[in-house]
């Protein structure tokens, strides 16, 4: 057992989770991986779910592995994706199942919610001043409007609320709260005031009693509960709260040294299975460009905003591993990036949104039928498929990039990518090449450190003399110090333009999600 003062990230991802610990040591973060599981959906009649029963079973054996790897552990916090949701009833157990957000439930709902506010644009205007979020038929209001309109009895029987992360932090101290950057993805807050838009949940029959008001990230719950000290040996281990979202925690690890500037110069692309592309501000942008361009104002640490477009990120890079495997090869992800780096540039164009690609049984299938439907050429080789992928990617970083530029009124000469995309060599070149700019890398590990960090910064091991924006630049500073990045510097930029310009007719025809 080592003596280090350690805390520990539960990073839970839309296909695995880890528990991490983290401690500082000559200024600079240290990491190390306790417990890494996969992450599941199962599907239950026709119903796509999470596993949260072997979820928690795999958080509470990572605790108990850490509890004796480690004299003293500081603290314990969360992080989840975001926009699902679980309904506690009133003697503490779970209302109804918990639904993945790539459930079928949701398709439709968006246009009725639109409807149910007004009809059609006026509707649609309406959500968006009311939330200033992005319209996506995954988010947490639609989900909770179809189950409304589902008659579903899980809404009749729960007493309380709770993102996915306030879920597994309520296991863990026995607290109940509902932590803000996450509540801000829910289309639900106004971005403004951070508070539940009570009158737009009661238009749409979402009952209101099931939300209590936000707590903000650095929040400590108070000590993990006895059941869990004793199933983990973690003993008066206090629970505090980063940012649950994943992205509002990996921003804060972007190793920049400035917090919220009125007029950006960079812009992040949390990058994983999902791709969030914005900016960090100090206030929201609700207006009608961006209610027009679709990007939404989430809440970020110290009351910060995150400008961002979600985009459908490595996902069918990912879906296509799983595709070649069902034929048989075990094909891995170095290798197809080089399948991909010796394919033809440009071959087929793919929309990482289009709503095709959003949970097909077969990635490979569904991109050969989009390719025949677009008139473009099926290709012979996988590398092309691959490769295919991530020039989509790529590509829709650049017009995402434009679209900030118009939404902030500044120029962005740095893209930072942090998260599990920056391993892709290939993708982060394509990225520099496709938007013109300059490409940091890194950190890896983007969310568990800006997790670890938040922590630090709640128990004060973290802590400026000046207020709670200059503690997050010195804990940037912390990051910068720690890990390392790779920069990509714009190579063939030229060769994108026509390819830019093609894509941008090809999304502009088809069916985004």
């Amino acid at each position: 057992m080592t003596e280090k003062s350690v805390h520990l990230a539960v990073d839970l991802g839309a296909s695995s989770g880890r528990v991490i610990a983290g401690w500082l040591d000559g200024g600079k973060l240290s990491l190390e991986e306790v417990h890494r599981f996969a992450n599941d959906p199962v599907l239950i009649q026709d119903s796509l779910q999470w596993n949260v029963h072997s979820l928690w079973a795999e958080i509470r054996e990572g605790l108990r592995v850490a509890a004796g790897k480690y004299q003293a552990i500081r603290s314990v916090g969360v992080d989840t994706w975001g926009v699902d949701y679980v309904l506690i009833d009133r003697n503490g157990q779970l209302a109804g199942p918990v639904r993945n957000y790539r459930d079928s439930r949701t398709q439709g709902m968006l246009s009725r919610a639109c409807e149910r506010m007004g009809g059609g644009e006026a509707g649609r205007a309406a959500i968006f001043a009311a939330t200033g979020l992005q319209f996506m038929e995954i988010n947490t209001l639609y989900q909770l409007f179809a189950a409304s309109e589902h008659g579903e009895r899980s809404l009749e029987i729960a007493d309380h609320f709770l993102m996915m992360g306030d879920f597994f932090h309520w296991l863990l101290s026995g607290k109940r709260s509902i932590e803000a950057t996450n509540a801000s993805t829910t289309q639900m807050v106004d971005p403004a005031t951070g508070q539940w838009q009570t009158s737009m949940l009661e238009q749409l029959g979402i009952p209101t009693r099931l939300f209590e008001p936000t707590v903000q990230p650095g929040t400590i719950l108070g000590p993990v509960q006895a059941s869990v000290a004793e199933a983990t040996g973690l003993k008066d281990v206090p629970v505090v709260v980063p940012a649950t979202h994943d992205t509002g925690s990996a921003v804060i690890s972007v190793p920049v040294d400035d917090f919220a500037p009125e007029q950006p110069s960079w812009c992040y692309i949390s990058s994983g299975t999902w791709s969030l592309m914005g900016c960090e501000l100090a206030s929201p942008r609700v207006n009608e460009v961006c209610s027009q361009l679709n990007f939404t104002n989430e809440g970020g640490v110290a009351e910060s905003t995150r400008l961002l477009k979600n985009i459908g990120g490595l996902w069918i890079f990912q879906q296509l591993r799983k595709s070649v495997q069902r034929q048989g090869s075990d094909v891995s992800w170095e290798q197809m990036v080089q399948q991909a780096s010796e394919a033809s540039e440009f071959e087929l164009l793919l929309d990482p949104d289009h709503r095709a690609f959003v949970a097909p049984q077969d990635m490979l299938t569904a991109i050969k039928a989009f390719a025949s439907e677009t008139g473009q050429p099926v290709p012979e080789s996988n590398g092309a498929f691959y490769r295919a992928a991530l020039e989509g990617l790529a590509l829709r970083y650049r017009v995402c990039l434009g679209d900030l530029e118009t939404l902030v009124g500044s120029r962005i000469e740095t893209i930072h990518i942090v998260g599990g995309g920056t391993m892709n060599a290939l993708l982060c070149q394509m990225t520099a090449d496709a938007c013109n700019r300059t490409v940091v890398a890194g950190p890896v590990e983007a969310t568990a450190i800006g997790n670890l960090v938040m922590q630090m910064i709640g128990t004060e091991v973290i802590k400026s003399d000046a207020d709670l924006s200059a503690t997050i630049r010195m804990a940037r500073g912390i990051v910068r110090e720690s890990f390392a990045v790779q920069t990509y510097q714009p190579e063939n930029p030229d060769r994108w333009n026509g390819p830019a310009a093609r894509f941008v007719e090809l999304a502009g025809h088809g069916a985004s999600a």
